[in-house]
């Protein structure tokens, strides 16, 4: 019994083996590509995203309701031109002030300059007059009573009363005088200089008050297009709060994250295009501007910004894409389809599947280089004239067979 069971076993098995070798296997169509030798440039590619060449979100000096608004959001502005103004007639009326402020005080500096004198002077001057009258009288008594004393027709108390009036007089008269050069020559220049600390006190505030009022006037600092608007006109403006934002798209900044493998060849003023993801065909020319000299910890990258010439706005900011650097050449180089190569993520290393003689696909492992007008370098792996499947490879396992077209030029 157990020697029937395992005769039909083998007959089974026969059977089926037989049948396998029988049945046919299926032929997948793919298009295919030759492997060929080509001068190519070698280039970098990284993830990139636009930025405008200047930005500035705009905001106030100082706390006032916004009482005119004269742009809107997609407005083109010049340099320096008024954006927004600001409620200004208390500033406009603290200016007023400290105008006439300053008219006054140079007024008087003028007066003092002009040899003017204050009261206390002119009253220095009238009691050095009087002094000297009084000095000229006492030395007239005197020399009469001199006369007398001399012809015996006085006694000398009177004299001795004479002469001490007029040292009195004569030193009163001196007292009076020096009072009055103390006064012309240190109390005029004090003066003056008083004067002209107030002149530069009223000129300050008048450019203070003149400052705030330009505060209240919100302006461009360049030339670009207003694409955001926070406030509108009735709102309350303060420092911590813009207005509205102005970028300057005139030129675009694609800022790229380069790996750090790759960063070592970017140069200043090499070649770059930036490729939008929603606009795979489209390439836009520029240069590189910036090779940051860090790199970025966390992503291992470095940061490479290629300035792109944009007279008709068509990159806006904010747009994701891919930035190409040619840093180099490559003559008589293997190089096949983009699409032929199955890249391992994060990395040049990928997957073929080459067509062999028999017509069976065979995977080989490659590695890349630079990709350049849809066509990738091979490193290693691929000679030059080797059938790569470009089209319905993918999913295909090793030694499948298949029918293929080959792409022409």
């Amino acid at each position: 019994m157990r020697t029937l069971t395992s005769l039909c076993l083998c007959l089974f098995i026969s059977g089926c083996a037989h049948q396998d070798e029988v049945s046919p296997k299926p032929m997948v169509d793919v298009k295919v590509a030759r492997a060929e030798v080509a001068d190519i440039r070698i280039s970098v590619r990284a993830s990139a995203t636009v930025f405008p060449r200047e930005q500035a979100s705009l905001a106030p000096r100082i706390i006032a309701p916004i009482r005119e608004l004269r742009v809107r959001k997609g407005d083109s502005v010049s340099s320096n031109q008024l954006l927004a103004l600001l409620e200004n007639r208390d500033i406009i009326a603290q200016r007023q002030e400290a105008a006439a402020a300053l008219e006054d005080a140079t007024a008087n500096l003028q007066k003092l300059s002009a040899g003017t004198l204050p009261t206390d002077i002119e009253r220095a001057r009238g009691q050095l007059a009087a002094s000297e009258a009084v000095l000229n009288q006492a030395q007239k008594l005197y020399d009469r009573r001199n006369e007398l004393f001399k012809q015996g027709a006085i006694p000398a108390r009177d004299l001795l009363i004479s002469q001490t009036e007029l040292a009195n007089a004569r030193a009163n008269y001196e007292v009076a005088r020096r009072s009055l050069d103390l006064l012309e020559n240190q109390l005029r220049e004090k003066e003056i200089r008083i004067a002209e600390s107030r002149v530069a006190q009223a000129r300050a505030r008048l450019a203070l008050a003149e400052a705030q009022l330009q505060f209240t006037e919100l302006r461009s600092p360049f030339a670009g297009t207003v694409t955001e608007q926070f406030l509108y006109p009735g709102d309350m403006a303060k420092p911590e709060a813009p207005v509205v934002t102005v970028m300057d798209l005139s030129f675009a900044i694609a800022r790229g994250q380069v790996p750090e493998t790759d960063a070592a060849d970017v140069r200043l003023r090499q070649i770059c295009v930036f490729e939008p993801v929603d606009s795979q065909h489209t390439g836009h020319e520029g240069k590189v501007i910036v090779v940051n000299k860090a790199v970025d910890p966390a992503r291992r990258t470095v940061e490479v910004w290629c300035e792109i010439p944009n007279p008709k706005r068509e990159l806006r900011a904010g747009v994701f894409g891919s930035l190409v650097i040619y840093t180099g050449a490559a003559s008589n180089t293997v190089a096949v389809p983009l699409s032929a190569v199955q890249f391992a993520e994060g990395s040049r290393s990928g997957v073929v599947l080459a067509v062999d003689d028999k017509g069976f696909a065979r995977r080989k492992e490659v590695l890349t280089g630079s990709v350049f007008e849809g066509r990738v370098q091979i490193k290693n792996g691929l000679k030059a004239g080797e059938l790569v499947i470009m089209e319905g490879g993918y999913g295909l396992p090793d030694g499948a067979g298949v029918r293929f077209t080959e792409n022409e030029k």
